[in-house]
């Protein structure tokens, strides 16, 4: 998978107009967000640790966006943005139930209801692509963001793929390889060239999330669990073995 955004442009200092835009839309998401977790929290009896944990995690996520607004390039935060911040929220709770499974509801309602949270953020990850492109307003910052929050998506259900018993420990691979790429960048920096668009990279990005969220389907168990989790890791490896190996030949042609 390894998704890059696309090539960075030079930092500059926010305008505080951008800064004011910013503080609103993640402002209202966020108390959009902690007013809805509350009673879904309440309802699949999370307990308030859980609800706590989504929150506070999800101020990090956005005074991180804050920090990096150097990084939009534009005036206007936009629809996009906001759209990603949205879908940071569902992740956020997602996140917090994986990380306290002790405090989350048991049976199929807590699965379903995971499965459904799951569901929507997939389905709201095609909608901020859509709109940065079709307002003119794509920048480093929200392609990072998007990218960001696909990573952390795709680490918490190989998480609770493996909590739940739907495949071994190296189910973590998953959610971990992206993070792998990551570090791998300090010993190897020709790794943190600018990657193209790439349909293939954001296909198997979706495949990805796809496949760990039917993993969680209540009633599918091993081996087919195992099976679905074998092909994930096999294509997420293809995607980024792919991509090491073009920026390590750019590098050595001088690209």
């Amino acid at each position: 998978m390894s998704d890059a955004a696309p090539a960075a442009i030079s930092a500059y200092t926010p305008s505080p107009e951008l800064k004011a835009r910013a503080m609103i839309a993640l402002g209202s998401v966020f108390c959009a967000a902690v007013i809805c977790y509350v009673p879904v929290g309440l309802h699949l009896s999370l307990g308030l640790t859980t609800i706590g944990a989504a929150s506070a995690l999800l101020l990090f996520i956005f005074s991180l966006v804050i920090f990096g607004l150097r990084h939009h390039g534009f005036k206007r935060f936009g629809a996009a943005n906001t759209v990603t911040a949205i879908r940071a929220a569902i992740v956020s709770l997602i996140a917090a139930a994986v990380l306290f499974p002790a405090t989350a509801a048991e049976g199929s309602l807590a699965s379903w209801a995971f499965v459904g949270l799951v569901l929507v953020a997939l389905a709201l990850d095609g909608v901020d692509g859509y709109l940065a492109r079709r307002s003119g307003c794509s920048s480093a910052l929200g392609a990072r963001f998007d990218m960001e929050i696909d990573a952390l998506l795709i680490l918490c259900l190989s998480v609770a793929a493996y909590f739940l018993g739907k495949a071994g420990i190296w189910v973590l691979l998953i959610g971990l390889m992206r993070y792998g790429f990551v570090l791998a960048q300090v010993p190897l920096p020709r790794l943190r060239g600018d990657l193209p668009p790439s349909f293939r990279r954001k296909l198997v990005c979706v495949v990805q999330v796809a496949a760990m969220c039917l993993m969680l389907v209540p009633g599918l168990e091993p081996p087919l669990s195992t099976g679905i989790a074998a092909i994930a890791l096999g294509l997420l490896a293809w995607s980024f073995a792919v991509d090491s190996h073009y920026l390590l030949s750019a590098a050595r042609s001088g690209k």
